[in-house]
């Protein structure tokens, strides 16, 4: 192996490097035939590194048409001072003489042969029968002394200028036509009709140019190839740049155009000013195979980088984007993850989200302000226990005033002390109000630095981007609370509504309104739903506690543990109350069949009234399951 390349290798700070350099070093030592462990431990000296995430992404080095090579490495050196040899300045005799990029005025070579380079270059960009538009003689001078090219020839096929190019092989003249030698001479890179030359002359939009004329053309070129643009020509213009044809194989112009304007985005997010008057699929680019003022237009390299648009964007994506990467079982079986600690027992991790839903009236706000509570203090909320921290209470909806009433009166309902009060966080947005994909970065901005392990928004219709009743829309909106989980560590913890109308014969997951992207987004479902309060059960609960106190009940829907039975509880103002004996288990959720049978059952009888609670027997029987006779007659109250 080469030591100079490790030492070159040795003078990078591998936490200086983005994620495209960090892959080029890689490529580069696969290349030279070093083992992985090379790269991994190199790369040991980042905190961004991943145990594992090397040798995955070594075996997914396939190389390219033109791979990266260790020259990448030691130009990378060289640029942060390192130097090929001792510091006297003397090169040894067995010192290699590096060399970088492309000669920017490389002397015409004696077998150089113009016609080739141009079939090679047709031979690349068109098929026989597509028309090929160019300009040779066809030029005018502006006033300042600069050639401009006009319309040009566009009514023969590549075919037939390869043909021809055969047949004179020493006079590329003699098929293009004699070009000015001031001037140079141009071609389009994309098909055209044969009719004319403009934009909507081009039958076929495969291609796009890729032009700099402020970096050095060595820097052009290894930023090219450094981020794998899948050049099929690259041209050497006879002046400041070399001309990129690029991939982009869009289906219509449309689509070219976004393409190419993703591509000049890319590029100069990566550092490599683009000419953005190049956009155009009709443009002209170098021909090669001619001189300019001396200088050779000439083919400099053939398919390099990715082979098509699709495989730039999967390799571009991996660089840039901000997605975990792909891990395999293997590397985490016998030695798991540790998983977040239970914020709420048995219901909710640290991290996750829970959506609280139910009808107005229900004390979702009383209820989600004892959830505040009981998680500072470290106290039970439902039954359930809590794990003490920190909160953010995001109010959306309730008078400022009130919400700090409603916290004094919760603790003291509950007769506790304002022991860890500072662990909770109110923030009063009420007429502040705005969409969440705005509010989530202030949130985050908010809650920094302050140990916050969970954040509750109360409620969400406040907060909304799009529409409630699209799918598309809300899984879009949902994601916002994952960028708040993601960003902070926090637990998300927000309320919504029911939809219009009885619930009591749906599943839990099915009554929030709008999508069901609600109840499905969250790792946790608590819903509660008020239940039917029959005479014999009012009778028999004359507690003066609860007389003016209504009762629900709680269903848990959860992804992370097993959804605990239903809870039946109490809302005596300001608290919610579990109902601890099993009194309230014959209650029926309001609008539920079954109650709905309840109270028919009550009514005098008549042939009609009979026939109507049969019915309401059948629906109530049908429900989820298929209607047996025995159980209609139970139902029924008969045999």
């Amino acid at each position: 192996m080469d030591e100079k390349l490790i030492s070159a290798l040795n003078t990078i700070h591998v936490a200086d490097l983005d994620r495209a350099d960090w892959l080029a070093v890689g490529m580069a030592l696969k290349e030279e035939g070093y083992d992985w462990t090379v790269w991994d431990a190199w790369s040991q000296n980042d905190k961004r590194y991943k145990s594992g995430e090397c040798k995955r992404l070594w075996n997914g080095f396939k190389g390219a048409g033109n791979p990266v090579k260790g020259g990448t490495i030691i130009q990378m050196a060289k640029d942060r001072g390192w130097t090929s040899f001792g510091g006297d300045g003397v090169l040894d005799w067995n010192d290699a003489i590096e060399y970088d990029g492309i000669d920017p005025n490389p002397a015409p070579e004696k077998n150089w042969k113009p016609t080739d380079d141009l079939i090679k270059y047709l031979e690349l960009l068109f098929k026989p029968d597509e028309y090929v538009a160019y300009v040779t003689t066809d030029v005018y001078q502006t006033e300042d002394g600069k050639y401009v090219p006009s319309k040009g020839y566009y009514d023969r096929t590549a075919g037939e200028l390869i043909a021809s190019l055969k047949k004179h092989p020493s006079d590329i003249g003699a098929t293009v036509g004699d070009w000015k030698e001031a001037a140079g001479a141009w071609i389009r890179f994309n098909p055209v009709d044969g009719k004319g030359v403009k934009n909507e002359n081009v039958t076929a939009f495969r291609y796009a140019l890729v032009e700099s004329d402020t970096l050095p053309i060595p820097e052009q070129d290894a930023m090219y190839r450094k981020l794998e643009l899948p050049i099929a020509a690259l041209v050497y213009s006879g002046g400041k740049s070399l001309h990129a044809i690029v991939h982009v194989d869009a289906p219509d112009a449309d689509e070219y155009y976004k393409r190419v304007n993703y591509l000049y985005d890319t590029l100069e997010k990566n550092g490599v000013e683009i000419d953005r008057q190049n956009k155009n699929p009709s443009r002209l680019s170098r021909m090669p195979g001619v001189t300019r003022n001396g200088k050779m237009q000439y083919l400099a390299a053939e398919n390099i980088g990715t082979k098509s648009w699709n495989e730039w964007l999967d390799f571009m994506e991996g660089i840039s984007d901000d997605l975990p990467e792909i891990e395999y079982l293997s590397d985490f079986i016998e030695n798991p993850p540790e998983q977040p600690p239970e914020m709420i027992k048995g219901l909710l991790r640290q991290g996750h989200k829970m959506l609280l839903s139910g009808p107005s009236k229900a004390g979702k706000s009383f209820a989600l302000i004892e959830l505040c509570i009981a998680i500072a203090e470290g106290k039970k909320w439902l039954g359930f226990q809590c794990r003490r921290g920190k909160v953010l209470y995001i109010n959306l909806e309730i008078d400022p005033a009130s919400v700090k009433h409603r916290f004094r009166d919760i603790y003291d309902a509950w007769k506790i002390p304002w022991n860890n009060g500072q662990n909770i966080m109110v923030w009063n947005l009420r007429g502040h109000a705005m969409r969440l994909d705005d509010l989530a970065p202030k949130i985050i901005r908010k809650i920094q630095n302050e140990n916050v392990t969970a954040v509750i928004l109360d409620p969400i219709y406040k907060v909304i981007t799009g529409d409630e009743n699209n799918a598309s829309e809300m899984g879009a909106f949902c994601n916002q609370f994952d960028r708040i989980c993601a960003a902070s560590g926090v637990s998300m913890i927000y309320c919504h509504h029911h939809s219009k109308g009885a619930q009591g014969g749906k599943k839990a997951m099915d009554r929030a309104s709008g999508s069901g992207v609600f109840a499905r987004d969250p790792d946790a479902l608590v819903d509660i739903i008020p239940l039917e309060m029959t005479d014999d059960f009012k009778d028999r609960e004359r507690d003066p506690e609860n007389k003016f106190a209504s009762a629900w009940r709680v269903e848990f829907v959860l992804r992370e543990f097993a959804s605990p039975e239903p809870k039946n509880i109490w809302f005596r103002w300001p608290l919610h109350y579990v109902d601890e004996s099993d009194a309230m288990k014959s209650l029926e959720p309001q609008g539920s069949p079954l109650g709905n049978l309840s109270k028919s059952s009550k009514r005098n009888s008549s042939p009609e009234k009979r026939e109507n609670r049969l019915e309401t027997a059948y629906q109530a029987c049908s429900f989820e399951q298929p209607v047996k006779l025995q159980t209609l007659a139970e139902y029924l109250g008969c045999t």
